[in-house]
């Protein structure tokens, strides 16, 4: 394995997460080697990659992906899993700052990235253990008045599958007497997101498409008439760039580092809790909570709670991911007190100051698109359709994303982990104190 692999991502394989170990079984595929000439190279084996070059193979066009490590070994194949719709900034955050025009837009589009999950499994027949529904859960009344207006603008811009329960009703969905309330979303769900990702690798190979793996990219040229991406043993000369690295994309293209900050998320995994998982979630729903510093949880296909939470700004791991995850889980689940934990481990998103995701082109012909904010199940499936539309012409919807103003974090790359901290500490205890 080359120095550059190793800089970031060991030597290439999944972290060792209960997704990894069960995954579906997945060819190695080859190192890129040699300079190869394509149409349309994809940077990043995720699923902003893997949509943009999936919906760009099947209008017909040939596409190379090339990915420094394994497929999804990124933040595609560490998530949660929960397929949550919107963005990390709300509809109303948007209609106030960018006005009722972009918010309409973005209102028309923010289900359609859990749409397109459910097209991929089902046309390409993907075993990711697919499941419907997700519920946020209210810690106080405040929450759940802010889940009533939630309700209320979606169907402003005509959605309405959001359906507000009471604490009794609660109850019937998630055994914990910690939320006072909630709201389902009838067009949310849940899957195995390590092997979603795999799912269209394999759909991407069989529309003829390429993906190279261990393959990491350290130098994007763009002077000159075609775009190149470098790699320690080979570069691929194509026509159109896209880039998708993401929180993993380091310093290799410096206009684009300045726009995102890494922040890592954990999560955990029980051992299999027989006949108490069903106990636990009886309806199988996904659930996430109201806070700041959110936790979010759910059960897994052979009946562990997986359970997620925390941050670290900068995208560092925790010492002891299960020390600092479990009394969240045993506050939310008493009768779990104790439970043997089989599986911890963190990974990386890309946060953006506005929450809000970027899409945008370096030139005519370099494409990016990043910063999903920790709603990169649905935003990065999203973005790839949308992205390969504007490839293939069509720049309407690429222009509503494109156009939005974004900005560097204070104080630079010195200061933007110290002042994201405190910002956290701050809405932390806001949220302790239920104000």
């Amino acid at each position: 394995m080359n120095n550059a692999a190793l800089s970031y991502a060991g030597d290439g394989s999944h972290v060792a997460s209960y997704y990894a170990a069960s995954a579906n079984p997945a060819p190695e595929r080859p190192r890129l080697i040699g300079t190869h000439d394509v149409d349309i190279c994809v940077v990043g084996a995720g699923y902003s990659g893997l949509s943009t070059a999936l919906h760009l193979a099947e209008r017909g066009h040939k596409v190379a992906v090339v990915e420094g490590a394994r497929v999804g070994w990124g933040a595609s194949g560490r998530n949660g899993g929960q397929i949550v719709n919107g963005l990390n900034a709300s509809l109303g955050t948007i209609e106030k700052r960018y006005g009722t025009q972009t918010a309409a837009a973005v209102g028309s589009m923010v289900q359609e990235g859990g749409r397109i999950i459910r097209r991929l499994v089902g046309t390409y027949g993907i075993k990711c253990d697919l499941k419907e529904k997700n519920l946020f859960a209210a810690y106080t009344s405040k929450q759940l008045r802010e889940l009533e207006a939630k309700q209320a603008l979606w169907r402003k811009y005509g959605m309405d599958d959001h359906e507000l329960v009471d604490k009794t009703s609660m109850r019937r969905h998630v055994a914990s007497g910690a939320y006072v309330g909630g709201m389902i979303d009838h067009s949310g769900g849940h899957m195995h997101p390590l092997n979603l990702a795999l799912g269209e690798a394999a759909a991407l190979e069989r529309l003829g498409g390429t993906v190279y793996e261990m393959s990491p990219v350290i130098e994007v040229k763009r002077r000159g008439p075609l775009p190149v991406a470098k790699t320690s043993a080979g570069a691929l000369r194509c026509k159109t760039l896209v880039l998708c690295g993401n929180a993993y994309l380091g310093h290799v293209v410096p206009e684009l580092e300045p726009r995102v900050m890494p922040v890592s998320t954990q999560i955990v995994a029980t051992t299999p809790l027989g006949d108490r998982a069903r106990e636990l979630l009886p309806t199988d729903i996904c659930v996430e909570d109201l806070r700041y510093i959110l936790d979010y949880f759910r059960l897994s296909a052979d009946g562990r709670l997986l359970f997620g939470g925390g941050t670290v700004y900068g995208g560092t791991d925790p010492t002891d991911i299960r020390a600092k995850l479990r009394p969240n889980l045993e506050k939310v689940f008493p009768q779990l007190k104790g439970v043997r934990i089989d599986y911890a481990w963190s990974g990386n998103f890309a946060l953006s100051l506005t929450r809000v995701p970027q899409m945008g082109r370096l030139d005519a012909n370099t494409y990016f698109a990043h910063g999903y904010s920790g709603h990169g199940v649905v935003g990065s499936h999203l973005f790839g359709r949308i992205l390969s539309e504007a490839i293939d012409g069509d720049l309407t919807r690429f222009d509503t994303f494109a156009k939005l103003p974004w900005y560097p974090f204070p104080g630079g790359r010195a200061l933007r982990v110290p002042y994201s901290v405190l910002g956290s500490w701050w809405y932390g205890l806001r949220d302790r104190l239920g104000i």
